[in-house]
């Protein structure tokens, strides 16, 4: 992990070595498996359970000059998709003094500080939250906690370094009295997106509850949820 320095501003981010790992580590790395299974192919073709039996069966008979390059084409194809997937999903936080910009696939999201009252890493989630007790962003990440709380204690920002609301949180279980109006539902339904690996439904999901004044933290397949102490925002 990196945390360099553009101006008045900290960036985190993977650094170089991630993205050469990305671009170049996971296509070597597939056009290898790919060659592998070539290898196996008619040992492979003879599970019934094994996806793709037909390329199997291809491979097998085709002669070695054939068969090889095209296993590890397939498979360097493979490993440039996983790439072009991680390079999509990685986060790039700057922090300023007045700002920090949260930038993923392309879109950069910016907070200001003014309305910031707490800031700490939650597993493996950035957590920035709000002076009511709400979150304004949760961002998956896997950037170093410790670059983070340089970057943003550099700038003056209030990293508290783990969620102050922390032991408010319960799990919840369908049909529980406390929630607000509407809340049960879009848990039930986020519940079914996290349930599926449905990602952006259930960051969708989550801001629904946000503005019903429900926080939400996953610990694997499970939601935990607290009520906003103050208000929720508008």
């Amino acid at each position: 992990m990196v945390a360099r320095h553009t101006g008045e501003d900290v960036v985190v981010d993977g650094g170089r070595g991630e993205l050469v790992l990305f671009w170049a580590g996971f296509p070597l790395l597939g056009a290898g498996l790919g060659a592998g299974l070539t290898t196996l192919s008619g040992w492979i073709a003879g599970l019934p359970w094994f996806p793709f039996q037909g390329l199997f069966e291809l491979l097998d008979r085709w002669p070695d000059e054939r068969a090889y390059p095209i296993g590890a084409g397939l498979g360097l194809l493979g490993g440039l998709a996983l790439a072009v997937v991680a390079v999509r999903d990685r986060l790039t936080v700057t922090v300023g003094h007045r700002t920090v910009r949260l930038h993923r696939d392309g879109h950069g999201r910016d907070v200001a500080r003014a309305d910031v009252a707490g800031v700490f890493v939650d597993g493996e989630a950035l957590v920035l939250l709000d002076t009511a007790g709400g979150e304004l962003a949760r961002e998956k990440s896997d950037l170093d906690t410790e670059r983070l709380r340089e970057a943003f204690t550099r700038q003056g920002w209030p990293w508290t370094g783990q969620d102050p609301h922390r032991d408010a949180y319960r799990r919840w279980v369908e049909g529980l009295p406390d929630l607000p109006p509407g809340a049960d539902a879009l848990l039930r339904a986020r519940q079914r997106a996290l349930d599926s690996g449905h990602d952006a439904e259930t960051r969708e999901l989550h801001g629904e509850l946000a503005r019903l004044g429900v926080v939400v933290r996953d610990e694997g397949k499970r939601q935990y949820w607290r009520l906003v102490p103050g208000p929720p925002p508008r």
